[in-house]
């Protein structure tokens, strides 16, 4: 009786090995790669998938999309500053049979490329344009890096520049520089407002100059003006055209008599 039972144990420890090994289940965001005595066959899954045991192999893929750090690097620009990048890079793997075959760790391997990439792109731009153009610079990267890591079944979607790191010297030359810069937009500025007066006084002048009652009235306007911020005695010089007159008749009164 006990042989009985032991083997039934036994049995059914075999039909547990073997239905482990046989029957599979992939997540939905996961893939089986199927190996058939060392040769790729096919991808299965998600769900539930059945292989052959000790005849066929599984290797599972996630295919969800990976953040993926890059660390500090250092590196010099094309005007020969010396800066240190990290970045951000996310990738999702599209052709799960390719990151299996044709790269041994497809993460470490979108790493590695990622940070040699940037180091090279980065040399081939000036600390203006990295500082100003970001936005450009990410977009070449990923390119970049997304035509690499193709052949692996890697697509990179997204690459991040996420800090520029600068010498203490440099920063201190940067912020001078954005002083100077803004001090020079000021300067044309102001420079421009002097000539638009000087052109509105230009015009001026010249209306003054063809209507003489224009001179009369601006006369007017100033006594008006002073009168009302300053409570003071005024002294108006009347236009000669004016008193000419008066004294014209004043004479004429005086050859009579």
């Amino acid at each position: 009786m006990e042989g009985v039972v032991i083997g039934v144990i036994a049995a059914l420890f075999v039909i547990l090995v073997v239905a482990s090994a046989t029957i599979k289940i992939a997540q939905e965001y996961e893939r089986g790669v199927i190996f058939r005595l060392g040769k790729y066959t096919g991808v299965r899954g998600p769900g539930l998938y059945v292989i052959i045991p000790f005849v066929e192999r599984s290797v599972k893929v996630d295919l969800r999309v990976v953040t993926l750090d890059i660390p500090s690097q250092e590196a010099i620009t094309k005007d020969n500053v010396t800066v240190k990048v990290n970045a951000v890079v996310y990738f999702r793997v599209v052709k799960p049979e390719d990151s299996v075959i044709k790269v041994y760790d497809h993460r470490y391997a979108t790493s590695q490329i990622s940070q040699t990439t940037m180091r090279s792109v980065i040399g081939q731009h000036e600390l203006d344009e990295l500082l100003s153009q970001r936005e450009k610079l990410n977009q070449n990267l990923q390119r970049i890096i997304d035509e690499q890591t193709d052949p692996w079944g890697v697509k990179v979607s997204v690459v991040e520049i996420k800090e520029v790191e600068l010498q203490p010297s440099m920063v201190r030359a940067i912020g001078a520089q954005a002083e100077a810069e803004r001090e020079r937009r000021a300067k044309i500025v102001h420079a421009e407002g002097e000539q638009q007066a000087a052109e509105k006084l230009a015009a001026a002048a010249k209306v003054i100059a063809t209507e003489p009652m224009a001179l009369q009235l601006r006369y007017l306007q100033t006594l008006t003006i002073i009168a009302t911020e300053n409570a003071s005695t005024v002294i108006f010089p009347l236009p000669m055209d004016l008193v000419t007159p008066l004294l014209q008749a004043a004479s004429g009164m005086q050859k009579k008599g």
